[in-house]
């Protein structure tokens, strides 16, 4: 690796359609207190310590020009899924890069990512020879369940209950997570040519036999995936720009 001080650079795969919203438009370009989601969320990555921001887009992205950024950022087309768009992401960032500078994954649809979490991220595994991401602690009592034939009087599928899981140890992952661009992209490229699909790059990592540390971050990191999350990251970010309202 080189001697040089490594830079900090940001990923943002963009090319889902969130077919689990049930709406008209992908997710990331539903409107948000009067923005995009993409666009809060690329604002959270908009950084001095951050040199550079690359999102990755479907083909054909007919939203990207409602969103609007103090910065410019690189474009690149996405994959089929998240991992193939955030290896193309990697491939732009080779160009200009070097490969042991740090990339920071963020999903685009996490737009109440907090700044001070971002910089908490960079500056405790600055020195780190892995890397890391941000997470929260699992407190629920969780429950591991298969499915069940249809219920007979209602219809309704059922899920029955096979048993509860020690929650000790066990933490929800979140974004950013943060790794050095040229074992990320080694690590991403072995699980695909594996013909394997990862749910987040952490797992990537993890299959080359490196262990990832978790950074403890903020439960309002929420990813929205559902209706119904949609107004809580309403909540959540009139909670944070509130200075009344901070935890």
């Amino acid at each position: 690796m080189s001697n040089k001080t490594p830079n900090y650079w940001a990923i943002v795969p963009a090319a889902g359609n969130g077919s689990r919203m049930a709406s008209h438009r992908p997710k990331q370009y539903l409107p948000l207190h009067g923005k995009p989601i993409l666009q809060h969320t690329l604002e959270r990555l908009c950084l001095s310590r951050i040199a550079g921001i690359v999102v990755c887009l479907a083909e054909d992205d007919a939203y990207w020009e409602t969103v609007t950024l103090p910065r410019t950022v690189m474009r690149v087309g996405g994959g089929v899924e998240r991992c193939h768009s955030v290896l193309n992401g990697l491939q732009v960032l080779q160009q200009q890069a070097q490969p042991n500078d740090w990339v920071l994954v963020h999903d685009a649809a996490r737009p109440c990512v907090r700044q001070a979490d971002i910089e908490k991220l960079m500056s405790q595994l600055a020195d780190h020879p892995v890397g890391g991401l941000l997470a929260v602690p699992v407190r629920d009592t969780m429950k591991r369940v298969s499915q069940t034939p249809p219920n007979t009087h209602s219809g309704e599928q059922g899920l029955e209950i096979v048993e509860t899981v020690n929650r000790e140890g066990l933490w929800h992952a979140l974004t950013p997570q943060m790794f050095r661009l040229e074992t990320l992209y080694h690590a991403l490229q072995s699980v695909l040519k594996s013909g394997e699909l990862v749910t987040d790059d952490a797992q990537a990592i993890e299959r080359l036999g490196l262990r990832p540390i978790l950074i403890e971050g903020h439960a309002d990191n929420i990813k929205i995936t559902h209706p119904q999350d949609l107004s809580l990251a309403k909540l959540f970010l009139q909670q944070q720009w509130n200075p009344n309202c901070q935890n």
